[in-house]
């Protein structure tokens, strides 16, 4: 399970459904640390999975925290590894972006104002870890 001091992983009901709750302000070491994990998870999975990004007290991202090497990787792995990208939460700028590349990418976005909403969507709930 992924920890970091702005993001920590949520254990859900299915295993090919990986959540992330987003505290704070992002740093570099945070995206690069998820950016890892994911291109592990991208590297061992033979199918695509589903990530729910769940953005709880947000304050944004540091400056460049999303342009390190793991980070970029693993934007371009998920186009072909991720089959639903859902947002819970995400800042006006933000939910605008993923509804766009949604539309481009083959990757099906959501976005969700509301966590439980988002829930259902997927089918799953959070489980103890």
């Amino acid at each position: 399970m992924l920890r970091t001091q702005s993001v920590t992983q949520i254990a859900t009901s299915r295993d090919d459904l990986l959540a992330f709750r987003i505290n704070g302000e992002v740093s570099k070491d945070d995206m690069t640390a998820m950016a890892q994990y994911m291109n592990d998870v991208f590297d061992t999975e033979d199918r695509k999975v589903d990530m729910m990004l769940i953005f709880d007290r947000y304050d944004g991202a540091a400056a460049g925290a999303s342009f390190s090497r793991e980070a970029i990787k693993s934007r371009v792995k998920a186009v072909w590894n991720v089959n639903r990208y859902i947002v819970v939460g995400a800042p006006d700028k933000a939910e605008a972006m993923v509804e766009t590349m949604g539309k481009v990418i083959p990757v099906k976005a959501e976005t969700y104002d509301e966590e439980a909403a988002a829930w259902r969507a997927v089918g799953a709930t959070a489980k103890a870890a």
